[in-house]
């Protein structure tokens, strides 16, 4: 492959063109007009295959026009959406509704203390707090505020965070701006004081604390920040509590160990439970899937481990319990649903291991050890599910107490029981204990919101792909729905990693949406996860097409029952959801109205280039190999854009210190679509410069962000500004 650099003209300016668009969805015209990226062709070869790039230059965010050129897109978005009428209106609703609402996103179980992550109603980010159970009239306590080390020009979030297993202490990271670049901090959780050290590089740190509370072992970035090599190379360390983290021994990296062998993409982790003696040492990459190894603790910890293999990434091992001695794998090999197989933490066999649960119809997803079992999450079809394995070795299935998706799920394994969140389309998510005797209750500790939800139903549906799979899809709407195909409509898909991405959750700020009568829809495509492995393997890879075509299908399905037709009708998705979105788009620009692609990937090819590039291989194919290069290409939808075609409008929203998607990704496709459709249909980035992927957005960005995109998809699919 050639990478040529090259240096030419700067940006123009095409007023007679931003008026002619403009004009499809607002009487007044933009302030700003549209930007003209400069073009600085760029020649690859790939296996014989030229590819032109015409704007490689976008990739360098050091270059003095690249900042520029984001506020000139950003500033003609703003011209489109901030004279949208319907706008301010949608914001309001918005921010009624997600003030109202107290959203809990995390909880774990330890020692006499709950702690649970959550944003209290009208706070801007989410907050942790502690309770100490059993203790009467003690009142929780905020641990973690970061809504107070805000400034006026930026914020910060917090990432992650584990309690020791006595509750006594806390380590936890925050970033700035969304940028999820973590700094690790410690607390003692009794008196509410940070200690001393602080730990930088600590994105993905999953810190794992010994029973005493004494220190715990994490995963430290060694890339450079904002560069290919960010995520190559980690390795897992050793923390104890008041020491110089400079001192921190490596547990593990790459080439530390001879025996233990592995990729520069996989990031090592250590994993400990508790009253065992054994430590599990876990690779990873973007993979579900995991490599375990297990080693005596005390030899871990005095650096002379040596490691037994238990599973590679072909034995499809997805998620583990360490229980004393027992090892409890959970493992898709061969039974693409999942079943749980036991063996020795000190003499692993797979080969021997016990079958304690065998495959059904449920996708296992996880597992929580609890005094009285082991607590397995799963999922049939995308709708949440509960089962304990007892000690007798029984199973018992738990009736959660209305349809939905079980988001966290923790015990402690001195305690019986578990605790989770749980919600449902139109049921707010709740913080529920799950008691010995398989009863589930609402804790109380969300408040229910007071939003009337009388107004509204559901129904899932199936669609026909071009291969006779059933595809499902979810709808939420007013009652009273007439099928004329009148109605406007917004259908958002994923179908990337194995996960069950659209699994229903309360619809909160989407009601507003819904309230100016459009039809709210996901689709469960494949390459997501909502029925095992199987499921992800029909969308990865060299299978990837079907993902889209799996959209276009329930698509069509929803026009030939009514709900909606080509010209009502808007689809997006977020992440990985843009290549969803950028191949229906190209494969079927008939078939939609408007287009939203939110911090979406549109130029794979060009992963090398970013710091999430490398590990995303084995879910993209490697550009180094054929058949990698092939299946990249076919997801491309940069490259895929072709000059002429009447595109749908389209709406592309990026984050300046995004780490998960580069902003180079919808900054090109803007600019090509910008260039190449002849609809007369408005094509924009939106630019947030103090947020990243999403992850640590504030409740106002995320508000702001999404009245934009309720506005956009009224403004194309009513008929009316």
């Amino acid at each position: 492959m050639s990478h040529p650099v090259c240096h030419a003209a700067l940006l123009a300016f095409s007023v007679g063109a931003t008026v002619a668009v403009a004009a499809t969805i607002a009487p007044v015209a933009p302030v700003a007009p549209i930007p003209v990226a400069r073009v600085e062709p760029v020649t690859d070869t790939y296996f014989g295959e030229a590819m032109v790039d015409r704007y490689r230059w976008m990739e360098n965010d050091k270059d003095p026009q690249w900042l520029p050129y984001l506020r000139q897109q950003n500033a003609y978005a703003r011209g489109i959406l901030d004279h949208l009428p319907k706008r301010d209106a949608l914001l309001k609703r918005i921010r009624q509704l997600s003030g109202d609402t107290t959203t809990p996103s995390r909880l774990q179980k330890a020692g006499p203390r709950l702690f649970y992550q959550q944003r209290p109603a009208g706070a801007n980010n989410f907050k942790l707090f502690v309770r100490e159970v059993g203790r009467k009239g003690a009142k929780d306590r905020v641990l973690v505020d970061p809504t107070r080390l805000d400034t006026k020009s930026g914020h910060v979030s917090l990432d992650w965070w584990q309690a020791s297993p006595d509750g006594s202490k806390l380590a936890y990271g925050l970033s700035k701006d969304g940028s999820e670049d973590s700094v690790l901090q410690i607390m003692d959780v009794r008196t509410g004081a940070i200690v001393r050290e602080r730990i930088p590089d600590t994105q993905n740190a999953t810190p794992r604390w010994l029973d005493d509370s004494s220190g715990f072992f994490y995963n430290q970035l060694t890339g450079k920040n904002n560069t290919p090599d960010r995520y190559l190379d980690s390795r897992a360390r050793f923390h104890k509590v008041g020491s110089d983290p400079a001192t921190d021994p490596v547990i593990m990296a790459r080439g530390l160990d001879p025996a233990v062998t592995y990729e520069k993409i996989q990031a090592p982790y250590i994993g400990t439970a508790a009253h065992s003696s054994s430590a599990v040492l876990v690779l990873t990459d973007v993979r579900k899937e995991v490599r375990l190894y297990t080693a005596p603790l005390k030899d871990v910890l005095q650096g002379k481990a040596k490691w037994q293999a238990v599973a590679d990434f072909a034995d499809e091992v997805t998620d583990f319990d360490l229980h004393g001695d027992d090892l409890y794998l959970l493992s898709t090999h061969g039974h693409p649903r999942g079943r749980l197989l036991k063996t020795s933490a000190t003499a692993p066999s797979l080969a021997s291991a016990a079958a304690v649960v065998a495959e059904s119809a449920l996708v296992l997803q996880a597992l929580a050890r609890a005094k009285d079992g082991l607590y397995i999450r799963s999922i049939d079809g995308g709708v949440g599910k509960l089962q304990r394995l007892g000690a007798d070795g029984k199973i018992v299935d738990i009736a959660l107490p209305f349809e939905g998706t079980l988001g966290a799920l923790d015990a402690d394994a001195d305690a019986p029981g578990a605790m989770a969140t749980l919600s449902g389309w139109l049921q707010p998510t709740g913080i529920w204990s799950i008691g010995a005797d398989g009863a589930m209750s609402d804790t109380g500790i969300t408040p229910k919101p007071a939003i009337d939800v009388s107004a509204y139903t559901t129904v899932r549906r199936f669609a026909t792909a071009r291969d006779g799979t059933q595809i499902p899809y979810s709808l939420i709407y007013k009652k009273g729905l007439k099928l004329d195909g009148s109605n406007p409509a917004f259908v958002s898909a994923y179908g990337s990693y194995g996960a069950a991405a659209y699994a229903p959750t309360f619809a909160g700020r989407t009601l507003a949406l819904i309230d100016q009568g459009a039809i709210v829809g996901y689709a469960n495509v494949r390459g997501g996860g909502e029925f095992g492995r199987e499921w992800h393997r029909a969308g990865q890879l060299e299978n990837k097409p079907n993902t889209w075509r799996d959209l276009i299908a329930v698509c069509e399905d929803m026009q030939a029952k009514g709900y909606t037709s080509a010209a009502h009708l808007a689809i997006g998705g977020r992440s990985a959801g843009g290549i969803t979105m950028g191949r229906a788009l190209e494969e079927r620009p008939d078939l939609f109205a408007a287009v939203v692609s939110g911090v979406g990937w549109h130029n794979p090819l060009r992963y090398v280039a970013e710091q999430n590039g490398y590990g995303e291989e084995p879910e993209w194919g490697a550009i180094a190999d054929p058949a990698g290069f092939k299946a990249l290409k076919s997801i491309d939808s940069y490259h895929q854009v072709v000059d002429g075609t009447p595109y749908p409008a389209v709406m592309l929203t990026t984050g300046v210190t995004d780490p998960r998607v580069a902003p180079f990704h919808p900054a090109k496709m803007a600019a090509r679509l910008q260039t190449a459709t002849s609809s007369g249909k408005p094509v924009f980035l939106r630019v947030d410069f103090d947020a990243g992927h999403g992850m640590g957005s504030t409740r106002a960005q995320q508000d702001a962000e999404t009245a934009d995109t309720y506005a956009f998809i009224l403004s194309q699919t009513t008929g009316k500004p």
